[in-house]
């Protein structure tokens, strides 16, 4: 057996796998400790009663896994976890939960976790997750009614949540037509957020890519909006709120999707709202609106590129939320 737990997660022999238990219960946190070590190799390095204290613990400590109750004191595990993944985001996650409903998982598993496995079923199910997590699935209980026991965590959560950061706004419209045009000239829809000065430019220089663009707006494709007004549309008390977030973005990609040729149509979502948010010091408002569209790019087949002009960033003063929402993205592009 402790061949399969090698060969899951391992690079090398010998390396063992340093594992967080974080539950508020002393004695369900024994409970797992006595299922880890059935595997010599599944070290348990640190345990946690609350949400905070994981935190803390996961930047600290970088283990290798954790496993993380929903309902913690002070800070409620999909919170923590949504902190941790931006702390330490090697860190692999599997939530233990009493609930075996389809939302909480679905939330859960919104946070970048890895697995989701319920209470009840730990005994039969805790090490099988664990060696699926560790071989690069995802893994749910067989108990959720509506989802598969194991899936690929590649094919769930493979997606293009990209960042430009400019030094001048020919690079800006340069990369956003880029995007655009790839996405109209494959049949998908795509949905940009910019700048009135911007949405001139860039129907401008989309046409004078011979993009079809007013083909395009005519069938719904093709959505161009003032990327402050619907900014403004998701602020409550100053940070982006999650419900009228995805109130807003879902009838858009729903209907651009409808309005799509292909056969399955993928949705390039492009915008510059995090970088209004960067450029007038909201800089965790900018942060969770990021997060948000991660959360997107798992409800919804899109693909994200979004915007920031370099010269709002202060140097040494920003390196920390500079790297942070670097984390956030697939892939970085600096001009």
């Amino acid at each position: 057996m402790r061949e399969r737990f090698w060969h899951a997660g391992c690079t090398e022999m010998g390396m063992s796998i340093r594992v967080l238990i974080v539950d508020d219960y002393e004695d369900w946190r024994r409970t797992v400790r006595d299922l880890l070590q059935e595997h010599p190799e599944l070290q348990v390095i640190c345990e946690a009663s609350d949400g905070l204290e994981a935190v803390h613990k996961a930047e600290e400590l970088h283990p290798d896994l954790i496993l993380l109750d929903i309902g913690l004191p002070k800070l409620n595990g999909i919170e923590a976890a949504r902190q941790i993944r931006q702390l330490s985001p090697s860190s692999k996650i599997i939530f233990l939960s009493q609930d075996n409903s389809l939302d909480p998982e679905e939330l859960a598993l919104s946070t970048g976790a890895q697995g989701y496995v319920q209470k009840a079923r730990a005994g039969s199910e805790l090490l099988s997750a664990v060696e699926a997590v560790l071989r690069g699935e995802r893994f749910v209980s067989g108990s959720i009614k509506g989802y598969k026991l194991t899936e690929s965590l590649e094919a769930k959560t493979t997606h293009r949540h990209e960042v430009q950061f400019y030094s001048d706004d020919t690079i800006f419209v340069d990369s956003f037509t880029r995007f655009i045009a790839a996405a109209l000239k494959a049949d998908n829809p795509a949905i940009v957020l910019v700048t009135k000065s911007h949405r001139e430019s860039l129907l401008q220089r989309l046409k004078a890519e011979r993009v079809d663009v007013d083909a395009a707006i005519r069938q719904g494709t093709y959505i161009s909006l003032d990327a402050a007004n619907t900014l403004n549309t998701i602020m409550v008390d100053g940070l982006p709120d999650p419900i009228l977030f995805f109130e807003g973005i879902t009838g858009l990609i729903e209907a651009a999707s409808k309005a799509a040729k292909a056969e399955h149509p993928r949705v390039a979502f492009c915008g510059e709202r995090v970088g209004l948010l960067w450029a007038e010091g909201r800089t965790e408002a900018a942060i969770r609106l990021e997060q948000l569209c991660n959360d997107l790019t798992i409800r919804y087949d899109v693909d994200i590129l979004c915007a920031y002009p370099l010269s709002s960033f202060r140097g040494e003063e920003d390196r920390h939320d500079f790297r942070n929402i670097c984390s956030k993205h697939s892939a970085v592009h600096s001009h």
